[in-house]
């Protein structure tokens, strides 16, 4: 049966409705997130904004009170489903190195298996253009792609993510090109929630005190849930509200978190910047580009093909044709039955060569020095021959005497003529 995309996928994401969702690997999260965001709501509508329901009389303001904070809460959770279910910018991933970009040196081969081989060069990093500046590229060996620029490798999630911003746990997703809007909007959204609730708490006490409760503390007392309520918005604020107003700056500069942290001490030049206004019309005005993963489409099979650097062990020389693996496996067949034709001739050479210099030792021998050899008693031959002594005749000696005696007379002769 054919699988899907999602059911494939190789980095940690968790897909849910068919692959219709995506989210992170740490998407349990998201219930602390929603309990933090619903709970101290519901305190506020049971304890806080039912109270406040008769206290405005003109045009039934109370009931505005309770209306506004149900609207924006669920304005929230909403922004805070779509950062986290959808795709934040993921690209997708190659089944192989790109091999265009693999190049032979043939000034300097190598030998392998007897062969003349090119030498595989493979760059590491790319320059591209970036608003008229080079920018530099690297490749991801998890991905097998180049990265395109502003563009890292979440570690947590296992995936490629464009314009990485950074991995949000409160979230449980990578936040990237395409809900980088929406976590912007969550977060200053749960910001005006927590000034919103405080300030209607605060407003609580301050009705309380006007009618029966004449001093801060017994109108605290009576309504215990709006000190609760004013002191976790306080907490709150500090987080969700620094956290936007960090936001607004880097979109201001066109920067992301990623980026902030990493270059903030180097000094360099910002290539993305176009100016504050259209730096704010690219994050909110700008539009969303449609995934580049179809999760849910069928896997399509793909045809085995060998690896450059296997593709490489097996490249010839430019004048030898090309060859299959079958004539490979010929080619090495050959070889080895060549090798072992060659070590039986060298091994018949080495025996013919001992059996003839055996029959030249013999015949240099004359029936003479074996009849004094017998007398003298049975001699080792392959001692004697292995020492270098032999008995020389005394026929021998006296030619090769006469030989010299003669040739000194001759050297004399030619002296003495004028």
């Amino acid at each position: 049966m054919a699988k899907r995309v999602y059911q494939v996928w190789k980095g940690n994401n968790r897909f849910i409705f068919g692959g219709r969702l995506i989210f992170g690997p740490d998407a349990k999260s998201l219930f602390i997130t929603i309990s933090l965001i619903v709970v101290p709501v519901v305190i506020f509508c049971v304890f806080v904004a039912r109270n406040l329901l008769h206290k405005f009389p003109e045009y039934d303001a109370g009931y505005a009170v309770l209306i506004v904070a149900i609207a924006f809460t669920i304005h929230v959770l909403l922004l805070l489903f779509l950062t986290s279910s959808r795709d934040p910018g993921i690209v997708p991933r190659a089944s192989h190195p790109p091999e265009e970009e693999f190049s032979y040196n043939t000034s300097a081969p190598s030998e392998i298996g007897g062969r003349r081989t090119p030498g595989l060069q493979f760059p590491r990093i790319k320059e591209v253009m970036v608003n008229g500046m080079p920018v530099k590229v690297k490749y991801c060996d998890t991905c097998m792609v180049y990265r395109p620029p502003r563009c890292s490798h979440c570690s947590i999630c296992n995936n490629c993510v464009e314009r990485f911003d950074h991995h949000c746990p409160w979230v449980g997703q990578c936040i990237g090109q395409r809900n980088y809007r929406f976590f912007f909007l969550f977060v200053s959204s749960s910001a005006l929630l927590c000034i919103y609730v405080f300030a209607m708490s605060a407003l609580y006490i301050k009705i309380l005190m006007d009618e029966d409760y004449p001093t801060v503390w017994k109108a605290m007392k009576e309504s215990p849930a709006s000190v609760v309520l004013m002191i976790y918005c306080f907490i709150s604020l500090w987080f969700v509200g620094g956290l936007t107003g960090f936001h607004l700056y880097l979109i201001a500069s066109n920067q992301t978190t990623y980026e902030n942290f990493r270059y903030r001490t180097d000094n360099r030049h910002n290539v993305y910047s176009r100016g504050c206004l259209k730096n704010f019309l690219e994050v909110f005005c700008s539009k969303i580009e449609p995934s580049r993963n179809k999760f849910r489409s069928y896997v399509q099979e793909e045809v085995a093909r060998p690896s450059p650097f296997i593709q490489n062990r097996e490249m010839v020389a430019e004048d030898e044709p090309p060859r299959g693996p079958r004539a490979k496996v010929e080619d090495d067949l050959e070889i080895g039955g060549d090798l072992l034709k060659i070590s039986r001739r060298h091994h018949f050479e080495d025996v013919d060569e001992e059996l003839n210099s055996r029959d030249r030792m013999v015949n240099l021998v004359s029936d003479s020095d074996l009849s004094v050899m017998d007398t003298q008693g049975p001699v080792n031959k392959r001692e004697e021959r292995r020492s270098g002594s032999w008995n020389i005749l005394p026929e021998v000696l006296s030619a090769s005497s006469s030989l010299s005696e003669a040739g000194v007379v001759s050297r004399k002769e030619e002296l003495n003529q004028p």
